[in-house]
């Protein structure tokens, strides 16, 4: 009896995380505007939320990991982490900006579903905790 196993791929599919044009023009003119010249990416991180589900953030790296997951244009190179990747399967980036401010937003197809569980109800499709 054999047991297959599969190949670690760093290439990232539109299935796996989506990035909008604004998002994209926008990583591209960020990194752009870098001066230092060892930043080779954007790092897309998660973190624990509490109740009210994960939370994503981004922020400049200047090397990849043999278990970064990789999405690569022209323009810019985004790296996520396998750990990561599993929280943000099917997540879409956009840029949007509002009156209050412009960034990034993490719209996940899934945080409909978050609940409440033992803080009352306090969770939220935007990502957060209860304080």
């Amino acid at each position: 009896m054999s047991t297959a196993v599969s190949a670690f791929s760093t290439d990232l599919t539109g299935n796996d995380v989506r990035l909008t044009a604004r998002a994209r023009d926008q990583l591209s003119r960020l990194l752009a505007q870098v001066d230092d010249d060892e930043i080779q990416a954007v790092r897309v991180f998660v973190t624990g939320g509490g109740c009210g589900g994960m939370t994503y953030g981004m922020t400049f790296t200047d090397s990849a990991t043999e278990f970064d997951c990789i999405i690569e244009e022209d323009g810019f190179a985004l790296y996520i982490d396998t750990v990561a990747l599993n929280f943000m399967r099917g997540v879409e980036i956009d840029f949007v900006e509002r009156p209050t401010g412009a960034s990034f937003v993490f719209n996940n197809a899934f945080a409909a579903t978050s609940t409440g569980g033992a803080c009352g109800g306090c969770g939220s499709a935007g990502g957060g905790g209860c304080a």
